[in-house]
């Protein structure tokens, strides 16, 4: 539901009525992950997507009733080889989708419109709900924050609140949504309640080093796919606003000495392109030592070789070197700035989602991961 937060927060500061649907589970091949939404409000405006397009609109149908029920429901959409005209999803799959209305008497709108106030103000948030469990629960939600302090009520048992919280604040930590399965007492017991736990959490960083036209493309990439793209360059005259206007932050410094003192954490990418051993070596061995995402280097073969070496000389490790993504980028024979960009950042999303970075044809592995994340290598 955080994909279209601000919208909707919009919706409710506005006093619209509105019914959001959105995907608590996944089986199979399904083009969406769990917590993706759509919404549609009391004059029929949609926004967002659950699918490829297949159940959408049997899932605007199930909005525009939630308006009419005031209450909350689930419904599965699959694939029936048995029923022809039946909804479902072409790609194999199945999805459970929970729509709930929001207005002043649904229950649980104060803590959805908080939620969705919240992520849109780009504050740290959880949200959990419950997607699955006795029909007076469903719906129920709690707005979890980084400290741990919450709005809402599930019910039930005194300890189910409570780890409800630490588990949302677990996963809020890891910047992830995903289900929890407990008992109604709080425990881990599966077949008792599931939780779909959404996580708002404040864009990923990408820090391209070294100013130059290929970084200028990469920039572009980068706030496409909804990195925060920090350009960090020693030399003033390259590193300007003129040929970065898409950058969020445009930093003139030593590229090593800006990242020893800016903020990075297990989602940040650090793309080198300065392409100069006094820049590079000093950068890279800071780099190569930080829980970050992805490092990458731009740079020939033989180029890289050099560098692998004069690092080996400063004392960084086997280890540590096998974290280096040199030459940058998966072999799309991209020569354009433009092209470059898209192969950096198609390994990016590769190291991200767990992707083999080979065509889809033929290929027998899912197209459709699990969306979780890959975990970062530990720093030495």
């Amino acid at each position: 539901m955080f994909d279209i937060a601000a919208e909707l927060s919009r919706w409710a500061e506005e006093g619209r009525e509105f019914a959001v649907a959105t995907v608590v589970a996944v089986d199979g091949s399904a083009p969406r992950a769990p917590g993706a939404a759509l919404a549609v409000d009391s004059e029929g405006t949609a926004i967002g997507s659950v699918s490829g397009g297949c159940v959408e609109g049997a899932v605007y149908d199930l909005c525009v009733q939630a308006f009419k029920d005031g209450e909350t429901v689930l419904e599965r959409f699959g694939y029936s080889d048995e029923d022809a005209f039946a909804v479902g999803l072409t790609c194999g799959g199945v999805i459970d989708v929970m729509v709930t209305p929001v207005g002043p008497e649904a229950p649980a709108s104060a803590v959805l419109r908080s939620a969705l106030s919240a992520a849109a103000r780009g504050e740290p948030t959880a949200l959990a709900r419950v997607v699955r469990g006795p029909v007076e629960l469903l719906g129920r939600a709690l707005l979890v924050r980084p400290d741990g302090s919450y709005e809402g009520c599930l019910g039930g048992h005194p300890d189910l609140e409570r780890t409800a919280v630490a588990e949302a604040r677990a996963l809020l930590d890891a910047g992830r949504t995903g289900t929890v399965e407990l008992s109604e007492d709080g425990s881990h017991c599966p077949g008792g309640l599931m939780l779909l736990v959404e996580s708002s959490v404040p864009p990923p960083r990408m820090i391209v080093f070294g100013a130059i036209d290929f970084a200028a493309a990469l920039v572009r990439a980068g706030k496409f796919l909804g990195y925060h793209v920090t350009v960090c360059d020693a030399r003033p005259v390259f590193a300007t606003r003129g040929r970065f206007p898409e950058a969020d932050d445009i930093v003139v410094d030593w590229p090593h000495r800006y990242l020893r003192r800016t903020e990075t954490d297990g989602r940040t990418v650090l793309c080198v392109l300065t392409h100069d051993a006094k820049f590079d070596v000093p950068l890279l061995k800071a780099a190569l030592r930080l829980p970050v995402a992805y490092v990458g280097a731009m740079g020939s073969r033989r180029t890289h070789a050099d560098r692998e070496r004069r690092l080996r000389e400063t004392g960084v490790s086997e280890r540590e070197l096998t974290r280096l993504r040199s030459p940058i980028g998966l072999d799309l024979g991209a020569r354009s700035p433009e092209e470059t960009a898209m192969s950096i950042v198609a390994e990016i999303i590769a190291v991200r989602r767990g992707g083999t970075g080979v065509p889809l044809t033929g290929l027998e592995t899912p197209i459709h991961r699990d969306g979780r994340e890959r975990g970062t290598a530990a720093a030495a």
